[in-house]
C-alpha cells in the first residue's frame, strides 16, 4: 500500500501518467544486435591471441573483419567482457659499444627494407619443457617482419641454426645475394654456419657486441612471443612446445596479428600486396 502510494505521489511530482510508468516497468528488454555482434567479435580476437592482444591491436583486427572499431570503443568492450591483455611492460635494455672487427655491423640498423629476401635477422632464444630448456632458432625477412624459417634443439649449437636457415632458404625458392645479419653468438660465427651462409651465396652481418638494439625486429619478436603466446609455466615436453609455438608463428603471428611496422597489416598481407604491386 505504502508502494503504491509513492508511486502515485512521485508519479504526480514528475507529472508522469501512471499507466505510462507502469508501460516502462513491464516493457520487455530489448537486444542490441549490433552491439551483441561487435562483442561476440572482440572476444574472439581476442582469443586468437591467446589473450595478449590490447585494444588498439583488437580494434585493427575487428576492422579488418568488416567491423569499423577505434581502440577507444574497443576497450570498452575489453572492460564490459572483462578481458585483458597479458603483455608485460616494455623492458628497458643496456646499450652497449664496441664493434666485432671479423664481422662488421653492415645491416648498422637499417631495420625498413624495400622488398622480400633482401635482409634476414637470426636469433636464437629458451622455452621451458617440462623438466629442460629447449631452443628455438628463428629467421626473419625484414621487410614484413615475417618469419621465414625455424628450428627447435635442446641443444644451442650451429646444427639448430643451419636447420632454420636451411628452412628459410628453401621456403623462399633458393634467393641468392641476402644480408643475414645476427648477434655474435657463437652459433652464428661458427665454421659450420658461415660455410652454410656461403654456400647459399649470402653476405653476414652482425651485432657489435653486448648491443641488442643491433638486432632489434629478433628481441621484438621474441618478446612477443613470450608476452603473448608462451605459458608462464612453460610446456610439458619439446613436442607440445614445437606444436604451439609453430602455430603462433604461421598462424596467429604471420596471419591474424597487425604489425606496426606494416601499418597495421599482417606480414602475409603485406608480401601478397607487395607481389601483386610488382
Amino acid at each position: 500500500m505504502r508502494q503504491r502510494y509513492a508511486v502515485t505521489w512521485l508519479c504526480r511530482l514528475f507529472q508522469v501518467n501512471r499507466s505510462s510508468f507502469r508501460y516502462w516497468v513491464d516493457r520487455k528488454p530489448t537486444i542490441n544486435v549490433e552491439r551483441a555482434n561487435t562483442l561476440a567479435l572482440v572476444k574472439r580476437v581476442h582469443t586468437q591471441s591467446n589473450g595478449s592482444a590490447g585494444a588498439r591491436t583488437v580494434a585493427t583486427m575487428v576492422t579488418a573483419l568488416g567491423t569499423p572499431l577505434s581502440r577507444y570503443r574497443a576497450g570498452r568492450m575489453m572492460k564490459a567482457l572483462d578481458v585483458h591483455s597479458c603483455q608485460l611492460p616494455v623492458h628497458r635494455y643496456k646499450k652497449s659499444g664496441g664493434e666485432h672487427l671479423a664481422i662488421p655491423n653492415l645491416l648498422d640498423r637499417q631495420f625498413a627494407v624495400s622488398k622480400p629476401n633482401q635482409v634476414w635477422c637470426g636469433d636464437v632464444t629458451y622455452v621451458w619443457t617440462g623438466k629442460r630448456w629447449a631452443y628455438l632458432a628463428l629467421v626473419l625477412d625484414l621487410f614484413a617482419r615475417k618469419p621465414v624459417g625455424w628450428a627447435l634443439s635442446g641443444s644451442p649449437n650451429s646444427a639448430l641454426t643451419c636447420k632454420a636457415l636451411m628452412m628459410a632458404y628453401e621456403k623462399r625458392g633458393k634467393p641468392k645475394n641476402i644480408l643475414f645479419h645476427s648477434d655474435q653468438g657463437c652459433h652464428y660465427t661458427s665454421v659450420q654456419f658461415r660455410q652454410q651462409l656461403w654456400l647459399y651465396q649470402m653476405k653476414q652481418s652482425m651485432s657489435r657486441r653486448g648491443n641488442c638494439w643491433d638486432n632489434a625486429p629478433m628481441e621484438r619478436f621474441f618478446r612477443s612471443l613470450k608476452t603473448e603466446w608462451v605459458p608462464d609455466v612453460g610446456y610439458q615436453n619439446i613436442a607440445q612446445a614445437h606444436s604451439h609455438i609453430v602455430r603462433y608463428i604461421t598462424g596467429y603471428y604471420s596471419q591474424l596479428r597487425p604489425h606496426v611496422f606494416n601499418n597495421g597489416l599482417t606480414p602475409n598481407e603485406t608480401e601478397a600486396r607487395y607481389l601483386r604491386a610488382s
